[in-house]
């Protein structure tokens, strides 16, 4: 199994550190408590898996700090990330594989792209775990919590869920249910390791036994 050398610990505390800068105050669910669980979902696939766990590491802290949806200007939030890697004296092609896991990790990014994406083992397990914190029972509290932020009603029944969402449509966000269906019940198929899949298989159940009984108690004939 993989460990950390002394000093990539202590530039793992400063990306943490860093990482908490950025994210305080957050009210969409995407503050520390859930990078916290993307860590810990990344640290359980990498056990089983394998993969650099330092770039997994830093990959899964840093998933979030340019984030469109969360930062006022991503580009701007990404020169000041390149800006601190360096200052940790990381070398430029350790610095441009963890941008590379933070661009891919998205799902916004995968609509965005017409080519099938190929993904290093590393993307592919920071993918998984950020994915792992978006389904479940904490991926429906998220989804609520998010909506109920951004004003969203909770459900339509005049508003169906849309597919093949173009990365501007998915942003336009519509109910909370429809939710479920654009996005978090696809992805325990888009699962990229094994361990990710069969992580995800309890929590994707879970959710689609609250999604038809919310249906049932708002009276729909579902």
């Amino acid at each position: 199994m993989m460990t950390l050398t002394n000093n990539e610990k202590e530039q793992i505390m400063a990306i943490e550190k860093y990482t908490e800068e950025v994210l305080v105050g957050d009210k969409t669910g995407h503050s520390m408590d859930h990078i916290y669980r993307v860590v810990n979902n990344a640290k359980k696939i990498q056990k089983k898996e394998g993969g650099n766990l330092f770039l997994i590491l830093a990959g899964a802290y840093l998933h979030d700090v340019t984030d469109d949806k969360l930062v006022e200007d991503s580009e701007v939030a990404k020169n000041e990330l390149v800006h601190f890697l360096e200052s940790l004296q990381l070398s430029s092609q350790t610095i441009q594989e963890i941008l590379r896991i933070i661009e891919r990790v998205s799902f916004s990014h995968q609509l965005a792209s017409n080519e099938k994406m190929s993904l290093t083992l590393e993307e592919k397990i920071v993918q998984d775990a950020d994915r792992l914190d978006a389904i479940g029972a904490i991926g429906i509290g998220r989804t609520f919590y998010y909506g109920g932020k951004k004003g969203h009603a909770m459900y339509d029944s005049n508003i169906p869920p849309r597919e093949n969402l173009t990365k501007e449509e998915y942003r336009v966000n519509q109910t909370v249910i429809n939710h479920f269906y654009e996005k978090l019940f696809k992805l325990k198929e888009m699962m990229q390791t094994e361990t990710g899949k069969e992580l995800a298989e309890k929590r994707d159940k879970m959710m689609r036994v609250f999604v038809e009984s919310f249906l049932e108690e708002w009276g729909e004939n579902k």
